[in-house]
């Protein structure tokens, strides 16, 4: 039998691109492309942060990954934000869930206590990830390798948004942890051709930019 956030996936998929398109966190450019920081160019940008900005949208997102908590991993015990973008997000799921909070930065603070984790995060507590946006999964997954290095227990990760790209599927693989992502890139792409977002002509180029993101516009 289904669990209640796989029967209704797909239409939560749906609402979560149709709400970034249409607040403009997602944007698509094709033609004039955006360049990331690690150098590729880019038909796409995604802020999930600007969600924060809009009521309906930060709590249709807050609920849908709360929900995605509740089914996918009911014995959670504490949720933890990706520093910086998972931070907000994070706090909002915990205190749906009447959950304790933290969240994990990159690297160690280089003043003050020194703290990577900000908050308290014991040994062997069962942890929730959440993650506004994954890419390839990098920097999510060093989150990961740091929770586990002081003990605790990481059930899984729930992000907003996926490019689904293979080397992230890969990554996380290697790092045996579960991703729940509310909407990818496929879901987005046919929601903004329904919505005139993009035209017919411009779902080639979107395509191969997923395939290979590294070579495309080279």
């Amino acid at each position: 039998m289904l669990s209640f956030f796989m029967q209704n996936h797909s239409e939560v998929s749906r609402q979560v691109a149709a709400h970034l398109l249409n607040i403009e966190a997602i944007r698509l450019r094709p033609e004039q492309p955006f360049q990331w920081s690690s150098g590729w160019k880019s038909p796409i940008y995604c802020d999930n942060r600007l969600s924060l900005s809009y009521p309906e949208v930060r709590t249709y997102i807050k609920k849908a990954l709360a929900d995605a908590i509740r089914d996918k991993f009911p014995a959670a015990e504490i949720i933890a934000g990706v520093a910086t973008a998972g931070i907000a997000q994070g706090a909002l799921v915990a205190d749906l869930l009447d959950l304790p909070y933290a969240y994990v930065r990159p690297e160690p603070k280089k003043h003050g206590m020194g703290n990577q984790i900000e908050g308290r995060i014991l040994p062997g507590q069962k942890v929730v990830v959440i993650e506004d946006l994954i890419s390839t999964g990098g920097s999510s997954l060093k989150v990961v390798d740091v929770l586990r290095d002081m003990g605790a227990n990481v059930l899984g990760m729930v992000a907003i948004f996926t490019y689904g790209f293979h080397l992230a599927d890969e990554n996380f693989k290697q790092k045996n942890v579960e991703l729940v992502c509310l909407s990818d890139y496929q879901c987005m792409i046919i929601e903004a051709l329904k919505l005139d977002y993009i035209s017919e002509d411009q779902l080639t180029t979107l395509a191969q930019w997923r395939e290979d993101p590294g070579s495309w516009g080279v």
